[in-house]
């Protein structure tokens, strides 16, 4: 039970993402305009994240933040690779490489280990 529960926040925070790109794509004014659509999912990573995180911490758990943060990118990243890139970005004519080579996608990881860390160091590690 523990492995899922700590797997929860990840795949919380890929949905959010993925959904937030997706809408983003739906509105006109941003359809072609990548960056502004990266803009917004990067304020919005910052939400999820902490949702993620306090949800996970909810009942007591104790896990550094940092490495919490770091279990939720990887569940992410491995959702990327199963999911994201398959169905949503080779039929777009991307690849593989493109897409984990984006310097945006490793900018909202480093933004969600962040997050998660300095959530934790603010509101859980104090408690202790």
């Amino acid at each position: 039970m523990k492995c899922i529960k700590i797997l929860l926040p990840g795949i919380f925070v890929w949905l959010c993402v993925s959904a937030s790109f997706y809408v983003s794509g739906l509105i006109p004014i941003l359809k072609n305009n990548f960056n502004t659509q990266a803009l917004i999912v990067l304020i919005m990573i910052i939400l999820y994240s902490i949702t993620g995180a306090y949800f996970y911490y909810k009942n007591g758990s104790k896990i550094n933040g940092l490495i919490l943060g770091i279990v939720m990118s990887l569940t992410a990243l491995v959702l990327d690779v199963f999911i994201t890139v398959p169905y949503v970005e080779i039929p777009n004519g991307r690849s593989y490489k493109s897409f984990f080579s984006s310097s945006v996608l490793w900018i909202l990881v480093s933004v969600n280990i962040i997050t998660v860390y300095t959530f934790w160091k603010i509101k859980i590690k104090p408690k202790n």
